[in-house]
Formats: structure tokens, sequence, C-alpha cells
């Protein structure tokens, strides 16, 4: 089974839908933007959400989640965003 989840944000204050991820995932950035996009992570089923990476950039990006239950997010915080639509997918 595949867990993924994608998002088209314009906008700050901005989130995809959390996914929950275990093991090597994918994760990437594209289109034509100004903005801080934050990989974002919650060990408490999303009540509290933890910075992973910021990025300002597109990007192709590969990392590793060791825990079960872990799930993820990504988006634009308040004050981050400046123009353009970040294209953004998490998957596994």
């Amino acid at each position: 089974m595949i867990a993924k989840t994608t998002a088209s944000i314009a906008a700050e204050n901005s989130f995809a839908a959390s996914v929950a991820l275990h093991g090597t995932y994918n994760f990437s950035l594209s289109g034509t933007w100004s903005a801080t996009v934050h990989l974002q992570r919650s060990f408490d089923g999303g009540a509290t959400w933890l910075d992973v990476q910021a990025l300002s950039a597109n990007a192709e990006l590969v990392g590793n989640e060791p825990e079960r239950g872990v799930l993820y997010r990504f988006g634009v915080k308040t004050g981050g965003y400046t123009s353009g639509t970040v294209a953004g997918r998490l998957s596994q």
C-alpha cells in the first residue's frame, strides 16, 4: 500500500494532509514559487508538529523514519509565503 499526500500551496498557513510514514520516504517540491516550506512530523497523532526541515527551493529528497505511527506533512507557515505555487509530494 502506498502512503502519499500531495498539495499545491499558494498561501501562508497552508499544509498538505498528514500521512503516516515508516521507513524510506520521498519528498518532492516543484513549481515557480517564493516561500519557506516546512517538512514536519508528529508523534502524538497531529496535536503537535515538529519541524524536520525547511526548504526555499525546488528539491528531491529521500528520508527515513525508523518509528511506526509517525505522521508527516509539509506546508508554509504564517509569514512564510511570498508568491507562486509550490507543488509538493510526500510518499512512500
